[in-house]
């Protein structure tokens, strides 16, 4: 990235110093010579990872609410292009859906958008984005691109210049088209206002915020209200029937995508009108027509409808939810609060408390320099009265606008100096009972308005319905990671004459357990070895694990050959009547002779590495997968093993990966260990596996087991 952040924006006492509009004109220019309809520049914060928008233009802020300020790790298209430094590209509906989702959930409009970074080559200032109506063609023009990218750089060599002269450089005004004033020759205001009020259906002229700034007399007979009770407000509100999101919604549709469009509506207590909406980069203008057809209003909203919540509470919840749902323990939580609800409502630093054993239990917290003022909480009773304790306990949030108010409420409570100077405490509820609390510390004394305090009570509801998904998750993950352990050797013990090493590591998906499987049975005066796989990453599939190595120690324990286990596991697998399959390499070990016995059911073939670092892919007879013929027979092969010998013993998660040849993959692995196959044993079963993970996506489960033919022995 660069090596440090740019100026950021100015605290707030020092906004009404910015002598210059320099970002509003920069951005201006920018819209005007590519044709955009609005944008917006960021400017990154000095202190922390956090882009803060700093001017908004062509269109109301509140469009934009959820991403006032973002994390600089948050997928959308301003953080990718400041992070890393190019120009980000979206094309249209699908691509913003396919790449953005948690935007194309909060803004589902057709329109085009390109973001770009604000940089000189040793720092990154900001960002910048671009949005174009729906028209658009899919791909950016050569000319677009060029022009947005000179802007950007022009911008970001005057903010070096300010940055160097200690400049204030913060928010400025949004800036909104104005509408252009009558040329000559067209009709005067008095008589487009006659000529608008003969027309037999309805008119009505809304500003860029939803404003009605013009209403004639058929919409006023047909909405059932005067012009003095519309003027100046929003239709969604003054007109008791249209008070529902969706109508909001389409008004925000328009603007954005600059496309006309629809909706129809009941009037009570029977009449439909059909609402038809052509917008400008100034406006919008309505026709308002009595519905004439009910094929009109099968898409439309039903005829009651619940109060019309504010845009940017709508927006805000949409979009932070669809985040959270991205989260699977209980650290991501934590982290995804960080990353995108303490930027969003201004929090400077974020705690998350839950309760283990009567006692209050600090799941994870970001932003304070000394992580010992959050562990003194760790621990505390839930009987002590804190306002951490009593938000989890009785489920009420509670916001405290100074440490003054805090102080008052909560005498002598807790309240080392953390350098923050206000709080909301917001309980975590889910499923009807309480699973933590969300504290939220800001840097600045803060008010809580009754519109900020509700938002804030939504996203706790998110927050703790993630946060139980998590805590459900990490439980099921500690079930899982505890049977895994228990049905796999704890140590391995050898003989005299022999070295092993194993390794195992789950999929990358699911529950982190499978079954894949590894033992070694000492049986003086032979050793006997065996790996395997049976289908699937689930608890079925590692119980059926356990029984088969359980199986298998049983038949080599009583005398079998190598055969007789294989046919004997074959057919107890049969007779458990499970429809899993299973793969399997079982050898015996005769160090003292120099040699191995193998038997193979459908498992990927050992590598052998010779003491002078040649290494061959073990070409073994064999027989079927384990569980699918209970007649199947399983022949042996003998292979020489002399002192210094590796045998390499793997299940099919460590050379497949979707797009690679397993070819290539064992020529690849047997390259590594011709190099480095002589390292101690321990230390080569960790490289194999570190070689693999980074040449190779890894899907399945992996487990290998080595062993060498001790030198001395």
């Amino acid at each position: 990235m660069s090596d440090g952040p740019g100026p950021g924006p100015a605290p707030a006492a020092d906004r009404t110093a910015v002598a210059q509009p320099l970002l509003s004109f920069a951005l201006a220019t920018m819209l005007e010579e590519v044709h955009a309809h609005s944008g917006a520049v960021y400017l990154l914060r000095p202190d922390r990872p956090v882009l803060e928008m700093a001017v908004h233009a062509g269109m109301p802020r509140a469009f934009a609410a959820p991403w006032e300020r973002v994390g600089l790790s948050a997928p959308i298209p301003v953080a990718d292009a400041a992070r890393e430094r190019r120009l980000v590209w979206v094309g249209g509906e699908e691509a913003m859906a396919r790449s953005y989702p948690r935007i194309a959930v909060v803004l589902p409009y057709p329109f085009a958008l390109a973001a770009m970074p604000v940089a000189t080559e040793s720092r990154v200032y900001g960002a910048v984005f671009v949005i174009w109506p729906g028209v658009h063609p899919p791909d950016l023009s050569e000319g677009e691109r060029a022009h947005l990218m000179a802007a950007c750089n022009g911008l970001a060599r005057r903010l070096e210049r300010a940055a160097a002269k200690n400049l204030p450089i913060g928010p400025e005004a949004d800036v909104l088209a104005v509408p252009a004033p009558d040329a000559a020759g067209t009709l005067g205001p008095v008589e487009a206002v006659r000529m608008v009020s003969r027309l037999p259906y309805g008119l009505m002229s809304l500003d860029l915020y939803g404003r009605i700034a013009f209403v004639n007399t058929a919409a006023l007979e047909m909405l059932g209200t005067m012009a003095e009770e519309l003027l100046g407000t929003v239709p969604w509100e003054s007109v008791p029937w249209l008070n529902d999101p969706m109508y909001e919604e389409r008004y925000r549709g328009a603007l954005i995508s600059q496309q006309v469009t629809s909706f129809v509506a009941l009037r009570p207590p029977g009449e439909w009108l059909s609402f038809r909406m052509y917008p400008s980069t100034t406006g919008l203008s309505v026709r308002i027509t009595r519905a004439r057809a009910v094929a009109d209003m099968a898409y439309e909203t039903p005829q009651t409808a619940p109060a019309a919540s504010r845009l940017v509470t709508i927006s805000q919840v949409l979009g932070l939810a669809a985040a959270l749902t991205e989260a699977v323990g209980v650290q991501d939580v934590v982290q995804l609060v960080w990353d995108e609800v303490t930027p969003a409502v201004g929090g400077q630093a974020v705690v998350i408390l839950g309760s283990q054993g009567g006692r209050l239990h600090v799941l994870g917290h970001r932003g304070y320099g000394d992580p010992r003022i959050v562990e003194r909480f760790h621990g505390l009773p839930l009987t002590e009265r804190t306002p951490g304790t009593h938000a989890l306990t009785s489920g009420v949030p509670a916001f405290f606008d100074s440490r003054e108010q805090l102080e008052r409420l909560y005498p002598g409570r807790h309240h080392t100096p953390d350098g923050f100077a206000a709080w909301a405490y917001l309980p975590l509820i889910a499923s009807g009972r309480p699973v933590g609390t969300c504290v939220l510390a800001y840097a600045e004394p803060h008010v809580f308005p009754a519109d900020e305090r509700a938002v804030l009570t939504s996203l706790g509801g998110l927050i703790a319905q993630a946060l139980e998904r998590a805590q459900l998750y990490d439980a099921k993950h500690r079930l899982a990671h505890g049977l895994q352990q228990a049905l796999l050797p704890s140590s391995l013990a050898p003989p005299p004459g022999i070295e092993a090493a194993a390794r195992y590591l789950p999929a990358t998906h699911g529950m982190d357990i499978g079954g894949d499987f590894y033992d070694l049975v000492p049986t003086l005066p032979l050793t006997s070895a065996v790996i395997g796989d049976v289908q699937g990453h689930n608890v079925t599939a590692a119980g059926l694990m356990g029984q088969i190595r359980t199986g298998v120690r049983a038949y080599t324990t009583v005398g079998q050959a190598p055969h007789e286990v294989m046919s004997s596991t074959n057919r107890l697998l049969i007779d458990l009547g499970s429809e899993l399959f299973a793969s399997c390499l079982y050898l015996r070990l005769d160090p003292a002779h120099g040699r191995a016995v193998m038997a193979r059911a459908g498992h990927p073939p050992p590598l052998l590495r010779r003491p002078d670092g040649r290494v061959r892919v073990l070409d073994l007879a064999g027989g079927p997968l384990l569980g699918i013929d209970a007649a199947a027979a399983y022949p042996t092969t003998e292979v020489p093993l002399a002192r210094g010998s590796v045998l390499v013993l793997y299940t099919d998660g460590l050379v497949e990966s979707p797009g690679i040849d397993i070819e290539d993959a064992l020529a690849d692995l047997g390259s590594l260990l011709s190099e480095i196959g002589d390292r101690p044993l321990e230390q080569l079963a960790d490289e194999v596996v570190r070689h693999s993970a980074e040449v190779r996506r890894r899907t399945d489960d992996v487990a290998v087991l080595l062993l060498r033919a001790c030198p001395g022995a």
